[in-house]
């Protein structure tokens, strides 16, 4: 897996007890993604989505004020003219990131330590799981750049919030505190700012301690559920089950279980 020390400041990795913390590390810039960072977060994911030794991969952003406030735009007025197909490819290749947070067969949670704003939602909203500060807000912020948006911002908050609320958030770009984002399915859990290093650290470490197969083949039911039919789903989830019954892991967990009970 990547070492911390081989990456630039603008991105950390730390991996403690099977948990792998992705931190986007440039404060002063509210956690803005620049290319850099852009063109390195896919690989980095890919490469923690094939380490054995990380069970569980969590993305979170350095200080209190800003889980990451997008893409950064700093230039965007002056660039020229791109080649479009070139372009189309860059930024596909970029959302390749939340594509990972969405498929890799490990869980991965957002830890929203503050402002998760355009791309920076959309990399949250791609995590299987979120959990957010009381200060933390939300915001799709495309249409106040007069953009369409990306990172796959528009499928998640869809698939969480309905079509009308997405449209809602996306048309209107308003901000949604956490309280809100809680009551919307935006986000699973909400705490104090004090606490939420805590509370993310039992949390992830409780995903972690899951039997491999098993949270392999529970995301890939529930990914399954968003598009596929029942039938296909009951299906699958026959297939997961009897590969799940017969690993090792998962026959180990299950016999410390009864043994207790």
């Amino acid at each position: 897996m990547p070492d911390s020390d081989s990456l630039l400041d603008s991105l950390l990795v730390d991996t403690t007890e099977g948990v792998a913390t992705v931190t986007l590390n440039r404060p002063d810039a509210y956690n803005a993604i620049d290319e850099d960072m852009l063109d390195r977060l896919p690989v980095i994911l890919g490469e923690l989505a094939a380490d054995p030794a990380v069970r569980c991969v969590a993305i979170t952003g350095t200080g209190d004020r800003a889980f990451c406030a997008g893409g950064d735009i700093s230039s965007l007025g002056d660039a020229e003219v791109p080649d479009t197909d070139a372009l189309i490819d860059r930024l596909e290749s970029w959302a390749q990131a939340s594509v990972l947070l969405h498929e890799m067969p490990k869980p991965t949670v957002a830890i929203v330590n503050g402002t998760a704003a355009g791309a920076g939602m959309s990399l949250a909203l791609a995590c299987d799981l979120r959990i957010a500060s009381d200060t933390a807000r939300f915001i799709t912020a495309f249409v106040k750049l007069s953009m369409s948006g990306d990172f796959g911002g528009s499928y998640f908050l869809t698939q969480l919030v309905g079509a009308s609320k997405a449209r809602e958030l996306y048309y209107l770009g308003r901000t949604v505190k956490s309280e809100e984002a809680l009551a919307l399915g935006l986000v699973n859990f909400v705490e104090p700012a004090a606490k939420l290093a805590g509370a993310a650290h039992a949390m992830t470490t409780q995903l972690a301690a899951i039997p491999r197969t098993t949270i392999r083949n529970m995301k890939k039911n529930l990914n399954a559920a968003e598009n596929q039919s029942i039938a296909e789903v009951v299906r699958l989830e026959a297939e997961s089950m009897i590969e799940t019954a017969m690993s090792d892991e998962t026959r180990a967990a299950a016999k410390a279980f009864f043994d207790k009970n």
